[in-house]
């Protein structure tokens, strides 16, 4: 089984390569997707986080409301620091049970795991492969706001907080581009799967 690890930037396109890569039979899991099942009330990261940071992130149900707590954290690299390391470790120990569940049903599959800030965090060492998907600030910028509605000082103040996609280039071991068409997203994609496929088997 070969660990792949799937990273970009702000809106680079990690998570439509991520569905492509699934498409071309790939196991594909989303760290984002597990942070937030820990973050729900009963997940294994609850309690700490609203310790923490106070009930006033919770929404009236009890839930965490992730938009608030994300206004805190994202003004603070402290806060966020703090935040991480409550979530993180329960992330991973997921992740290491996805990883497992592959290696016993398919010793040859792809096991990919998208996550946004995994070379900031170093959990990139992890994987056996590192693959990144790159497009210039402004493309990144446009399709922040479009997707989550933010303003432009939102977006730039979220880039301005990550790793450059260039500096991030020097830990890949592929790189797919993704400021052209969906076709060309696809046909590097299908590429990089194919290259990977050959490293599995």
């Amino acid at each position: 089984m070969l660990k792949v690890g799937l990273t970009g930037g702000l809106a680079s396109g990690k998570t439509h390569v991520a569905r492509l890569l699934q498409d071309l039979g790939c196991h594909v899991i989303q760290a984002d997707q597990l942070g937030h099942e820990v973050l729900q009330r009963g997940g294994e990261a609850y309690d700490d986080v609203v310790r923490e940071f106070g009930p006033h992130i919770l929404a009236p149900e009890g839930e965490v409301d992730r938009k608030a707590l994300g206004r805190i954290v994202f003004a603070d690299p402290a806060r966020l620091a703090t935040l991480n390391s409550l979530v993180h470790p329960h992330v991973f120990r997921r992740q290491e049970e996805f990883f497992a569940q592959i290696a016993r049903n398919d010793s040859q599959g792809i096991a990919v795991v998208e996550a946004a800030i995994m070379i900031e965090s170093g959990s990139h060492r992890r994987y056996d492969r590192l693959v990144l998907t790159v497009c210039p600030p402004d493309i990144q910028i446009r399709r922040f706001m479009e997707r989550d509605g933010a303003t432009e000082e939102e977006a730039r103040r979220r880039l301005a907080r990550q790793m450059p996609l260039e500096e991030k280039r020097k830990f890949a071991d592929y790189v797919i581009e993704t400021s052209g068409t969906k076709e060309e997203t696809r046909r590097q994609t299908r590429e990089v799967y194919q290259r990977l496929r050959a490293e599995a088997s």
